[in-house]
């Protein structure tokens, strides 16, 4: 296995130039702009995606979307609480393992998650408009590259 050269050193390093600095300060600009989108909705962008990996069966369990989305179980637990108030989500008792909530979303949960997708593309089309499908084609493959790096231990 050969070692693969350092692409960044600390000589010259300017934060704002660094492709994690750029990662973040990309996804706070659309996390803000669909914050501003779902308003209305009543809930943020970060309750709307937890809305839709619930609804299209990625994740069944707190556990499973604190670890998708990289959130505190402490956290994911307080937004979960505020989206079960709203009627959004419900916590069932597993039938196999009763240590085990389920999260199922309710009529009105499904509903809203639903209408949700047309938020995000609305605004993924705003901020992608000068990009060309190839572009965003590869941009999508070298963040899916990134992602299938190990997370440290």
């Amino acid at each position: 296995m050969t070692k693969s050269p350092k692409l960044f050193s600390t000589v010259g390093y300017q934060v704002q130039e660094s492709p994690g600095y750029l990662l973040g300060r990309a996804r706070l600009k659309l996390a803000k702009t669909l914050d501003i989108q779902m308003a209305p909705l009543g809930i943020t962008h970060q309750q709307g995606a937890i809305l839709m990996l619930l609804w299209n069966g990625q994740c069944q369990t707190a556990a499973d979307l604190s670890r998708e989305m990289y959130i505190d179980s402490a956290s994911m637990t307080r937004t979960l609480d505020r989206l079960q108030k709203r009627g959004l989500v419900e916590r069932l008792p597993s039938e196999q393992d009763r240590r085990v909530v389920k999260l199922s979303l309710t009529e009105a949960g499904s509903a809203l998650a639903a209408n949700l997708p047309a938020n995000y593309v609305e605004v993924l089309n705003r901020y992608f408009a000068r990009f060309s499908k190839e572009e965003t084609e590869t941009l999508k493959r070298l963040l899916r590259k990134l992602l299938q790096e190990e997370d440290p231990a």
